[in-house]
């Protein structure tokens, strides 16, 4: 796994690590356990291990250059007689994980100008970088991502069932799929965003029913202008209907909603068409809001697509004749008790018609067939299922390890009710990001006063940065948490300025652009004049940047970035507090400085484009 991780002084300093036959079982353990290291990196694993036998021959003096393979990467820091550095897991969350230090093998005091922090490949290719170097790599706008890998991914996403308005509740799947789509494309990959639609369970059914049943002047007044809340009132009276009607109405509706279905099983083009106006149109309002967000999408795949081609037709076939195939209850099952599940997977009703997970077959197959990698993000409620999908495509011959999902935990009101279309319970996405905005706006007009630029901002101007802002809040809450932890959401927390993480990130970038306004930047600068504390920690943390955006794409983790941004907004604000950049005391260390906010705003800048916020221009 390539990637520009921070290591420490080479250019002259050997190190030297003396331990004693007790401490090598320590060590071993050590670095096994606490070294994450990517999946693509046994040889880096077999380093490491290397490095723990010599140490059984005694005292080894080893060159950095040649040790560094066997981790992500070295900070250095300076006790002030000599440099001193500690080799760091910098895929913690937390921070980086000491794994072992060194001292120079010097007797007399180094003074900072003798040494240099460098940058090096993990591919073990001895390459390396100064202070100047480092500058100009991250001085390019394209900084932190890496050259294509030639594999390409998919990346499955939202999916929501198309039956009303995106809540808030459902929010966390496309900011949490659009996050990680970014991270696998700075990484390298060829990657798709894909919707995979339902458009062929009893929900649409059902909503296809009520759409034709009902008049519009049996429903209530749509909460907004537009087509998802338009229709959603149909799908909400139906289910009364179902709830509230008599024995006999309901029989009848349900005679009526199975036919759909049936229909579509039997691929019949007039009810495909009747179930495609009902689920198109809401899904064109849901789109809306979507791109609010943003969140894009390359294609919707839709389930009946896998009915209508036979491909589903045919996986039941192959499912009939797996030797853990039973019919039980009604319905065709899969045992798959000898496999470590015991719940049988159910893949065919009596009534001849599929279920979910078994039109999902036939659309992973399709993934195998156009795809070197499938990523799913999906409720952690739905982790049987795919236990139960990945096993039965193994039973079916394919190799699922090219198969990923990211299991997200639930966004809940404060009093710990969930959220549904069905019942109107939760709150509307459109109404978080109008909210959002709103509060954004009257924190920019507020602060006009505080601005440091004197540039003038016009209407369309504080609208701009009033949605950069506002919705860049929203979604920076809900995607720098893992996610694996719920959520409670509650509208305080969520759009509190001065608490909440985006807008202070944001606000780096813009006062990055604020120093670079109308100067510029020299193509080559003394990278060596950058040697305060804080020009150097902040340079160390530039060069962290691509391999934090690898890390997160290699574990499906976009959360680890916007840890890295709010360290990256107090290394930068440390750096901006100390040293004056436009009256520095000289040109040269001038036109350094100037290099290294332009090589900041692309660091941060980027930064917030993997994690989907906007990095405004102006603040």
């Amino acid at each position: 796994m390539g990637g520009n991780v921070p290591i420490g002084p080479w250019t002259t300093l050997n190190a030297h690590v003396g331990l004693g036959l007790l401490a090598i079982p320590i060590l071993l353990v050590h670095l096994r356990a606490r070294l994450r290291l990517p999946s693509r990196t046994d040889a880096s694993r077999r380093s490491a291990l290397r490095i723990g036998g010599l140490l059984v021959a005694g005292t080894l003096v080893w060159r950095l250059s040649e040790a560094v393979t066997a981790v992500r990467g070295v900070t250095i820091r300076d006790t002030g007689s000599k440099p001193t550095g500690e080799l760091y897991d910098t895929e913690t969350e937390g921070g980086s994980f000491p794994v072992t230090s060194w001292v120079a093998d010097d007797p007399e005091p180094i003074d900072r100008a003798e040494w240099t922090l460098t940058v090096a490949e993990l591919d073990g290719d001895g390459g390396e970088m100064a202070y100047g170097d480092l500058l100009a790599a991250a001085g390019d706008e394209a900084y932190g991502q890496r050259p294509p890998t030639g594999e390409s991914v998919v990346v499955e996403h939202t999916s929501a069932n198309p039956t009303g308005p995106v809540h808030v509740g459902r929010a966390r799947n496309p900011i949490i799929g659009d996050a990680i789509a970014n991270a696998l494309d700075y990484a390298g990959y060829d990657v798709e965003r894909h919707y995979y639609v339902n458009d062929a369970g009893r929900q649409m059914a059902l909503f296809t029913w009520a759409y034709e049943t009902f008049d519009e002047d049996e429903l209530p007044e749509p909460e907004r202008e537009k087509p998802d809340y338009d229709l959603v009132r149909y799908y909400r009276k139906g289910n009364s209907y179902l709830e509230e009607a008599d024995e006999a109405a309901t029989a009848t509706a349900e005679e009526e909603i199975e036919s759909i279905m049936q229909g579509l099983e039997a691929g019949d083009e007039e009810t495909y068409e009747r179930v495609s106006e009902v689920v198109d149109t809401v899904l064109d309002g849901m789109t809306q809001t979507l791109s609010r967000l943003p969140a894009e999408f390359d294609e919707f795949v839709k389930e009946t697509r896998f009915m209508r081609s036979g491909a589903t037709d045919d996986v039941v076939d192959r499912l009939q004749a797996l030797d853990e195939a039973v019919y039980e209850e009604e319905a065709w099952q899969l045992d798959l008790s000898e496999h470590g599940i015991e719940k049988n997977f159910v893949f065919l009703r009596s009534d001849g018609t599929t279920l979910y997970t078994t039109r999902d077959i036939a659309h992973h197959e399709w993934k195998f067939d156009n795809y070197d990698r499938a990523v799913t993000v999906i409720g952690e409620d739905h982790k049987l299922t795919f236990e139960q999908l990945n096993e039965t495509l193994q039973l079916l011959g394919h190799d699922t390890d090219q198969l990923d999902q990211q299991f997200y935990s639930w966004v809940n009101l404060p009093g710990g009710e969930g959220m549904s279309t069905r019942e109107g319970t939760g709150v509307d996405l459109d109404d978080l990001l109008d909210e959002a905005v709103a509060r954004a706006r009257e924190e920019v007009e507020d602060r006009m006063d505080d601005r440091i630029r004197e540039d003038e901002l016009t209407e369309e101007d504080v609208d701009r940065i009033a949605r950069q802002v506002g919705i860049g809040a929203v979604r920076y809450d809900i995607v720098a948490k893992q996610p694996s932890k719920a959520i409670t959401f509650e509208w305080d927390r969520a759009l509190d300025f001065e608490a909440q993480s985006a807008p202070y990130v944001q606000y780096v970038h813009a006062r990055c652009r604020g120093i670079l306004d109308g100067e510029s930047v020299p193509s080559e600068v003394d990278g060596d004049l950058l040697e305060t504390p804080e020009e150097r920690d902040l340079l160390r943390t530039i060069a962290r940047f691509p391999a934090v955006v690898e890390g997160a794409a290699e574990d499906l983790e976009p959360h680890r970035v916007a840890t890295y941004t709010r360290t990256f907004a107090e290394r930068f604000n440390a750096f901006y507090r100390e040293c004056p950049v436009l009256e520095a005391e000289s040109e040269e260390l001038r036109d350094a400085r100037l290099a290294l906010v332009a090589a900041a705003a692309h660091t941060v800048g980027n930064a917030l484009d993997v994690l989907g916020v906007a990095a405004p221009e102006s603040m």
